[in-house]
């Protein structure tokens, strides 16, 4: 929605955007964070963007960087902390 929005606004003729991702974690870490819940596992997501349009290269490199600052992109690649209370 980030990109589609900044190529609206630009004007750019952008066709269609289509991302692939693919979760992988450790399952070793898991197994480690149920007997030491503080103890990390890694995850990691692999995303692939296809985009359709007459772009030329410069836009299509912003289109990628755009991609990045993103709200969803900003919130997974940030610090995480969950607070939990129960309700009143």
């Amino acid at each position: 929605m980030t990109m589609r929005m900044y190529a609206d606004r630009k004007s750019l003729p952008l066709e269609r955007i289509t991302v692939t991702l693919k979760l992988q974690q450790d399952s070793r870490g898991r197994l480690r964070r149920m007997r030491n819940p503080r103890r990390a596992c890694w995850i990691r997501i692999d995303r692939v963007i296809s985009i359709e349009g007459d772009l030329d290269a410069d836009q299509r490199k912003r289109l990628m960087e755009i991609a990045d600052k993103c709200p969803v992109h900003r919130t997974l690649t940030s610090e995480i902390r969950i607070v939990t209370k129960a309700a009143d």
